[in-house]
Formats: structure tokens, C-alpha cells, sequence
């Protein structure tokens, strides 16, 4: 009983297969390396290079691995970049989960569980974003994530198709030294490579209205969130009812200054960040329930800010 996991050499993705195999359970890698890393993926894990775009590609994976449910994460992830490349982001992540749909149609395969985001809210206008917050989101990524949502709704209603849709909100650390955080744009990477070299990180504002004047953000443990999507899959495949989204949320959030005390306490590198006018369009705070994903999917924030930045800080290291 073999689960495919699309964009399986990612960041997120490898640890999700990690959280498969300590599960004892099996699973396929499908991903094209746009922005994988074949290293990403345990030298016993089946991998399949293409892209996801390729409905020929995936159904016959499907079919060679004995594929039972599919973990959709495969798509363009860059939400600002995706304001200048509508529709790559488009094709990527909505042409992409058709045809993930497509191919599970065409196989049988009626399990799905999608990587959405926090992107579909937009900027929430409450402290504490639930699943019954309204989406409007202000990309086109999260546009792309929010259809994405809905192809699998519609899905559901015309075939039998069981489903549920996760929201991360910012994802950091690393669960192993083998894997680590490689976005361009992300705050981790971000502020360790300045570290590594020689460079002061910086802040983009500190004059919002929070306690200490920086954004204040949720940021989750990759190892707590692949280990919330095996236990969707493992849900979906005995049967039990989920909520159609899930928000993996801390409830509590942390600010970008918080971030970066951290960083200097745990690197043992001193520095003070340099700060630059805000960004626009940057909401002083966006912080997410996860009560319905502690209920339905295992998920509970084991991980501190300390524990975040050490592992992140020490996976990349490793990486040279």
C-alpha cells in the first residue's frame, strides 16, 4: 500500500516522506527538480523524474508502485515572485493538480491529501485566522492554492474522492541534517545565509503596531507538519472523516525581531539587525489556529524557537 508524494525532493516534501517511512509505510516520489533536490530522497524511496504536468507520467506510476493515495505538494511555491509569472503559477498549480486528478481518476486512486496555504486568507483582518476565516487572496499562488481547494471539492462531488486540504503558514527548521530550507525568499534561509556570510540580516520594519514593533508571524516545525500529513493519509485510507481544510497553525506566532534574538543566541553570533523601511502590503500579524488539526491529524507544535533555528542552522551547515 504505496502513497505518491508529487514534489517529494522538496523541502517539505522529503520530510514528509521521512514521516511515511517511520511510519512503516510506503511511498513513490514524483518531482521534475525545478526545485527539488534528488539528494532530498532516501536512496530507498522510488523516485520518478518528471513533472506533474505529464498525466501520462503519473498514472503510470500510479500504477507500476500500487499507488493508493496521492500527498500533492508539487507546484510553484514563490508567492511574490508569482505576481510577475501569473501564468507559469497558474499552469504549475492549477494545471498541475488537474492533472494529478486526472491521473487518479484515470488509476482508481481515490485519496488525495493537497498542500494549500496560508496565501488563500490574504491579509485576515482578526488575530487568530480559523478555517472559517474568509480566504481573498492577493496572489496569484494564492489564487492558484485556493482552485486547487476547489478542483478537489468538485472532484469529490462527481467521483468518489476522498480529501482534505492542509494551510501551512511558514514552514522552518529541518527534522534531519540532510534536508534543508533552500527558498531564495523564505525568513530562515534568509537570515542564515547572511550569517554564514558575514552579512548583518535585516528587518523590514519596526514600527507595526505588535509588542515589539516587528511582523508577527506562525511558524511551524517542517518534522510537526509532515508528520500531520501522514496522519491525514492515513485517515483518508481507513476511512475516517476529515474537515475539508486544516489549518497547521501555532496559535501563538513569533515576531521577526523574536526570530532573530533567536538566531544570535543559538549561532552564537552577534548582531544587531539592520533595519529597513517596511514592505508594502506586509500585515502587521497573521497567526492561525490549529485546534481542528490537534483534533483530526496529530498535530502539536513539538518543536521551540530554539529548537527551529538550531536545526535549521545545523541542517544547512552540514550541507557546506
Amino acid at each position: 500500500m504505496t502513497w505518491m508524494v508529487t514534489g517529494g525532493a522538496g523541502y517539505i516534501g522529503a520530510h514528509i516522506v521521512r514521516a511515511f517511512g517511520e511510519r512503516d509505510l510506503a511511498c513513490v516520489v514524483v518531482d521534475d527538480l525545478s526545485s527539488g533536490h534528488r539528494e532530498f530522497v532516501p536512496g530507498s524511496v522510488p523516485f520518478v523524474e518528471g513533472s506533474v504536468l505529464d498525466t501520462g507520467l503519473l498514472a503510470g506510476a500510479i500504477r507500476e508502485h500500487g499507488v493508493v493515495g496521492v500527498v500533492h505538494l508539487a507546484g510553484f511555491k514563490y508567492a511574490g515572485v508569482s505576481v510577475q509569472r501569473p501564468l507559469h503559477t497558474y499552469g504549475q498549480n492549477v494545471t498541475g493538480t488537474l492533472s494529478v486528478l486526472r491521473a487518479m481518476e484515470e488509476t482508481g486512486v481515490g485519496s488525495v491529501v493537497f498542500s494549500s496555504s496560508a496565501a488563500t486568507y490574504g491579509t485576515p483582518d482578526v488575530d487568530l485566522v480559523t478555517e472559517q476565516t474568509p480566504t481573498s487572496p492577493e496572489s496569484p499562488y494564492g489564487e492558484s492554492k485556493l482552485i486547487g481547494e476547489w478542483l478537489l471539492r468538485d472532484q469529490a462531488v462527481a467521483k468518489e474522492l476522498r480529501h482534505t486540504s492542509l494551510r501551512y503558514f511558514n514552514v522552518v527548521g529541518s527534522g534531519t541534517d540532510e534536508v534543508y530550507d533552500t527558498s531564495p525568499h523564505n525568513l530562515f534561509p534568509l537570515v542564515i545565509e547572511a550569517l554564514l556570510e558575514g552579512r548583518t540580516p535585516r528587518i523590514n520594519g519596526d514600527d507595526y503596531p505588535t509588542p515589539d514593533g516587528t511582523c508577527v508571524r506562525d511558524y511551524v516545525h517542517v518534522a510537526d507538519l509532515a508528520v500531520s500529513h501522514v496522519a491525514a493519509a492515513e485517515a483518508l485510507t481507513e476511512g475516517r472523516p476529515l474537515e475539508r481544510v486544516y489549518n497547521l497553525g501555532s496559535g501563538d506566532g513569533l515576531s521577526v525581531r523574536q526570530v532573530m534574538e533567536a538566531m544570535a543566541r543559538v549561532t552564537g553570533i552577534a548582531f544587531e539587525p539592520e533595519v529597513q523601511p517596511r514592505r508594502p502590503g506586509d500585515p502587521a500579524r497573521i497567526v492561525a489556529s490549529g485546534e481542528l488539526a490537534a483534533r483530526d491529524l496529530d498535530w502539536s507544535m513539538r518543536h521551540s524557537v530554539d529548537d527551529m533555528v538550531s536545526s535549521a542552522w545545523r541542517a544547512r551547515r552540514t550541507a557546506g
